[in-house]
């Protein structure tokens, strides 16, 4: 048997069709439960994100690919040809990379970014509340939230924003310095506003303004704040309170303009003000970052910082790959050790049998014999066998996690007529049949 993951991404799939193979958390356990059942399946945990679906399981062989492929056309109403061109497939030790990278955020459509790691560990704990995680599913997803962490915390590859609106709001607390009961002034009630003032609140804003040309609109963002929404032509009064504004809007003019602005930061009385443009076109006129006291910034300019921090997370990205090929390491070799157990164990027993047979056909030959000549027939007997099966067994696990660990495993067995049992979910074996995952 072998570890495998089959999924699609943002980079291999549409949104069109990443959809359609959604997996909201409301059926997922009835889905798990299902896809257990499915013929060669062993175990499962299925990651559903807006950006990637992911089936990870344990096959008995390679051709059962197939029937993950099957259950997720089924799923999403795609014909199995169809999809199959949007899939990708690891086995064995690419399965367990791919996850690790997935949980160290280096998969992501942001890389670095943090949410996946939550991701990955819900998809594992609804998979465990459902009964479908086997001993191997449990030991790698464990492992990789854990290396997802230190990921993390090695290289601090998610400590630099890249996206506009998590950008802003670090230059916005790198020029006002701490954000702790600042206020702040929505202008416009779209997506990037509010992933914004998400950030802010994280970083400790006291108060949330909102203001929309739809008042309906204003009146629904404010609420899931717990803030303030009020009239389009209220913007400069509500101005005089606020530490930070943020423009967001589909106008084709300025929408906040010099003037009044100017007008503005007279009754401020130098106070300071901090405003983000991140509309295309520009809801700022570009004049009042002239203005004393106004520090203004649009997307350009947001844009290169995202840019500068990009730069960072890739640097640290490749740090991360090194700390994620040790890691795989550690768990093949853990994995893979576990695959030749039954043999060492059969070899072993085999060793056992063999030696008690003839000590006992020599001592009953030798006749009446002292307590230290038996104990020293037994000694010498337990020796050989010891001796002679030490380099097979310490060899046979050496080469476990390597190409030719399969080969020697049935060698050993085939020499010696061992009868292996079945092998349990402990057991992963790769693609092509060898001792590795």
């Amino acid at each position: 048997m072998f570890i495998t993951a089959v999924g699609l991404n943002h980079r291999t799939a549409p949104v069109a069709v990443r959809e359609k193979l959604s997996f909201p958390e409301s059926v997922l356990k009835d889905t798990l439960l299902r896809f257990t059942k499915l013929e060669g399946v062993n175990g499962g945990v299925i990651l559903s994100t807006c950006n990637r679906t992911e089936v990870y399981t344990i096959l008995h062989r390679e051709d059962d690919v197939q029937v993950i492929r099957e259950f997720l056309s089924h799923y999403c109403g795609v014909p199995v040809d169809e999809i199959k061109k949007y899939l990708y497939t690891y086995f064995a030790r690419e399965a367990i990379n791919h996850l690790f990278k997935v949980a160290a955020g280096l998969d992501s459509m942001v890389l670095g970014e943090t949410q996946i790691l939550g991701q990955v560990k819900q998809a594992y704990e609804i998979a465990q509340d459902v009964g479908t995680v086997n001993k191997v599913l449990n030991k790698v997803f464990q492992q990789a939230l854990a290396v997802g962490k230190t990921v993390r915390h090695k290289t601090g590859i998610d400590k630099n924003p890249v996206s506009i609106s998590y950008a802003a709001v670090e230059l916005a607390r790198q020029t006002l310095g701490s954000l702790e009961g600042r206020m702040v002034l929505i202008i416009g009630a779209g997506k990037m506003s509010e992933l914004t003032v998400k950030h802010l609140i994280a970083n400790g804003i006291s108060g949330v303004i909102v203001s929309n040309r739809s008042f309906d609109r204003a009146v629904e963002l404010a609420a899931h704040f717990g803030g303030r929404a009020v009239r389009f032509d209220e913007v400069y009064h509500w101005m005089k309170r606020a530490d930070i504004v943020i423009s967001c809007t589909a106008a084709t003019h300025y929408v906040v303009k010099a003037e009044p602005l100017q007008a503005v930061m007279r009754k401020r009385k130098g106070k300071k003000i901090f405003l983000i443009d991140i509309a295309v076109p520009r809801d700022i006129d570009p004049a009042v970052g002239q203005i004393p006291g106004v520090s203004l910034y649009d997307i350009d300019s947001l844009q290169s910082v995202v840019d500068a921090n990009l730069a960072e997370r890739r640097r640290a990205a490749s740090v991360a790959e090194d700390i994620i090929d040790d890691e795989v390491d550690k768990i093949a070799c853990s994995l893979s050790t576990g695959y030749v157990i039954p043999t060492v164990v059969a070899l072993k027993e085999l060793g056992e049998t063999i030696k008690e047979k003839e000590l006992q056909k020599a001592l009953n030959r030798l006749g009446d014999l002292s307590d230290r000549e038996i104990k020293i027939i037994c000694s010498l007997a337990n020796s050989l066998v010891n001796q002679l099966l030490h380099m097979p067994v310490t060899n046979l696990k050496a080469y476990a996690h390597t190409p030719e660990g399969h080969l020697l495993k049935n060698a050993v067995e085939k020499l010696f007529a061992l009868e292996i049992e079945e092998e349990d979910d402990d057991t992963v074996i790769s693609k092509e049949g060898k001792a590795s995952v």
